[in-house]
């Protein structure tokens, strides 16, 4: 596959992944530039046999790179969200519910947040999302299991501290 295919298959994707990891709109799309640049530059260097998670992976070390240079923690936000629901209120609903549960996830580890996101947000295998973030299979379905028990429990927290100001 050429890169320019690679390109027009991947784009909105690979946005909505350094969206999600970036929270702003103009550092995603330079990510997402960056991005395609070095696999531009590396197309040549490496064997590639599955495109996506490899330009995942470059996306993500640009993202990586990004956050060292800012020196910053960059916590992980938005998806696009596709709300099926019609009504306004649900909308309302889904959107609280779906920013409550992107709250909770920029709350566990960065190796837990990435490998939830990628294997549960963006569908990807164990294996693919393990090349991404360059750790072992098991490591990432470890961390993607102590994710979701941490944010079951930041849930039924949540949900026991709710019950407990509406029963005053």
């Amino acid at each position: 596959m050429e890169l320019d295919d690679a390109y027009r298959m991947y784009v909105n994707e690979l946005y909505r992944y350094l969206y999600s990891l970036s929270k702003d709109h103009h550092t995603a799309e330079d990510l997402v530039q960056d991005a395609f640049y070095r696999a531009y530059k590396q197309l040549d260097t490496y064997d590639i046999l599955e495109i996506k998670p490899w330009l995942f992976k470059v996306a993500y070390h640009a993202f990586i790179d990004y956050t060292r240079k800012r020196k910053r923690i960059v916590l992980k936000e938005s998806f696009q969200e596709e709300i099926n629901n019609s009504t306004p209120e649900s909308k309302i609903v889904h959107k609280e519910s779906f920013n409550q549960l992107l709250y909770y996830i920029s709350q566990l580890s960065e190796k837990e947040a990435n490998a939830i996101i990628l294997c549960d947000f963006h569908q990807f295998p164990y294996k693919e999302a393990a090349a991404v973030l360059n750790l072992k299979e098991n490591t990432v379905k470890s961390h993607v299991f102590r994710g979701r028990k941490k944010l079951n429990r930041m849930v039924q927290k949540a949900e026991e501290n709710s019950m407990g100001k509406k029963g005053r």
